[in-house]
């Protein structure tokens, strides 16, 4: 009886892992590039408007995804993938889905110039390196400009805090005195005399502050 002989060649079954999509491999590339970025624009202490910061780093991530979706298979249209991942990624981070649509229809917006160019964060984004310094780059051009800074972002915040608390405050002292001391008006008289007081509080403090706008940034054209 003949033994049968073993095969010394070890058959084994390949397990196939499927590919993840083009819209979560950009989420994924995304988020690692940003992760050293951010890291490196913490180290320089920027003051910024939080708005324009948010803006120029999600604009730049943009252009980082882009570029990658172009290197990637089986997709069709690279810019839209880049926005769709946004779309998602937003989400993912808790992000309303409507909030979500509507601010990347306003990335979408902000990442063409009027003569149809790309935006320079988006630019510099679809250009990097892994490991450079180019969202530094990105914010280094805008160091010296005044309208973005984050002092007069919280020059206009106090001041529509003050135009806003200070307003309801006089037209509440208002009419709490029209109606104790001065008995027999009508409700939409005394309404009328809040909101007028509140109007000439409102409107002094609104200039004023635009006036300080401007003397800033007339100050700092200067100097440049």
């Amino acid at each position: 009886m003949e033994e049968k002989k073993n095969d010394p060649e070890v058959k084994t079954e390949k397990v196939s892992i499927p590919d993840i999509s083009p819209v979560d491999a950009c989420i994924d590339h995304g988020r690692d590039i940003l992760a050293t970025q951010l890291g490196f624009v913490k180290d320089k202490n920027y003051d910024f408007a939080p708005e324009f910061r948010d803006m120029t780093t999600q604009l730049y991530l943009f252009g980082v995804m882009w570029k990658h979706a172009e290197e990637l298979d089986n997709v069709e249209n690279a810019r839209e993938t880049a926005f769709e991942a946004l779309d998602t990624m937003f989400v993912r981070d808790n992000m309303k889905p409507k909030d979500a649509a509507k601010r990347v229809d306003f990335l979408k917006k902000m990442s063409k110039m009027e003569d149809g160019s790309n935006a320079l964060a988006v630019a510099i984004g679809y250009g990097s390196r892994p490991d450079d310094h180019s969202l530094v780059e990105v914010f280094e051009h805008y160091t010296d400009d005044i309208q973005v800074s984050g002092a007069f972002w919280r020059l206009y915040d106090r001041s529509r805090k003050t135009m806003l608390y200070g307003g309801l405050f006089v037209a509440f002292v208002v009419i709490w005195f029209v109606t104790l001391f001065m008995p027999g008006n009508s409700t939409l008289a005394i309404l009328a005399a809040g909101l007028i007081s509140a109007a000439l509080f409102v409107i002094p403090v609104f200039l004023v502050g635009l006036l300080i706008y401007h003397l800033k940034l007339k100050k700092a054209k200067q100097s440049t």
